[in-house]
């Protein structure tokens, strides 16, 4: 709750029981303030009646609250030729209710807090019924100089009052710090996990990684075996299939003649690849690179070789790493 606020051009004026302690001890809460050029105290509505567990304000307002001790801000600084309080808490229609609007209130509260204030109240209206007034003890010490005001001890349930809720808010800031102790341990050991937490997942990561680059060397090196295998197979079945003898370029080349109508382009293609294909028993150079080698563009060498594996003079089987298809002789 924040400090009671007082207008600018109050008057100097001495009270037998200062107001902040008294709304305090009646209240058990710091409650806003208004006081008025001819000393008399307003307070919001909505703050007292949230201190004193009144759920509905309005309802408390009018059960409790008397027409003449309660009005809206606006009508109230009016009456004093005085503004509104700067500050979007203060708005026009704010509902406030006057000192004894603000006891009525608390007469009305069942709250534990309230109740030595309550007692309190009970007891001075006795005194005055039984003696005919009601008077503060003078205090022990008094103020020096001529023409000070006379100071009055506080009444004892009212400091008791204060005391106690100066002793439950001095826990409530013991527990409050204790909490924020608490979670920002818990917040420095959350975060602690996080790192650890993301330290192994960075980890688990790089395994990945590994896993799969070994996984992509492995099905590399199983593809060559299987080629290995399929061209070892074949040479078992040359003697059985009529002892066939290995293919050279030029048995090559002449087996291409008699499989299709060959262009000079598509035989300047066949003239570079047969070599290599039945040396190296495969075709792995980009046709970039075959294209610089027989001056043919790119496009041409692309529909030359497609040509080629559509009348069964290669094969295709995959791809290499920089991306260039690889093909076999058709041996069937």
């Amino acid at each position: 709750m924040s400090e009671p606020s007082k207008r600018p051009d109050s008057p100097a004026r001495h009270e037998a029981i200062d107001i902040s302690d008294f709304v305090y001890a009646a209240t058990g809460a710091r409650v806003r303030r208004l006081t008025m050029p001819d000393g008399s105290h307003w307070f919001p509505a909505v703050d007292v009646c949230k201190e004193l567990g009144h759920t509905n304000p309005q309802k408390a307002l009018s059960d409790h609250v008397p027409a003449g001790h309660r009005e809206s801000l606006e009508t109230l600084t009016g009456g004093y030729g005085l503004s509104v309080p700067a500050g979007r808490e203060w708005r026009r229609d704010l509902n406030v209710i006057s000192l004894q609007g603000l006891i009525l209130l608390v007469n009305a509260c069942t709250k534990p807090t309230c109740a030595p204030f309550k007692q309190w109240v009970a007891e001075v209206i006795e005194t005055v019924q039984r003696d005919g007034s009601y008077t503060l003890e003078e205090a022990e010490v008094q103020p020096a100089g001529p023409g000070a005001p006379i100071a009055y001890a506080m009444p004892e349930q009212v400091a008791e009052a204060i005391v106690r809720l100066e002793a439950h808010n001095l826990q409530l800031d013991e527990e409050l710090a204790k909490g924020q102790r608490t979670s920002i341990e818990l917040q420095q050991e959350t975060l602690g996990v996080q790192r650890e937490s993301l330290t192994l997942q960075r980890e688990m990561l790089a395994t990945q990684k590994a896993t799969l680059a070994v996984q992509q060397a492995m099905v590399r090196a199983m593809e060559r075996i299987a080629d290995r295998l399929d061209a070892l197979v074949l040479d078992r079945r040359r003697p059985v299939e009529g002892l066939r003898a290995l293919p050279t370029t030029e048995t090559v080349l002449a087996d291409w003649r008699q499989r299709l109508s060959v262009t000079e382009d598509v035989w300047t293609v066949a003239v570079v690849i047969a070599p290599v294909l039945v040396e190296q028993g495969e075709l792995r150079e980009p046709p970039a690179s075959i294209a610089a080698r027989t001056g043919l563009s790119v496009h041409r060498v692309d529909e030359c070789l497609r040509l080629l594996h559509k009348h069964a003079c290669i094969r295709s089987r995959g791809g290499a790493e920089d991306g260039a298809p690889v093909y076999v002789l058709n041996r069937s």
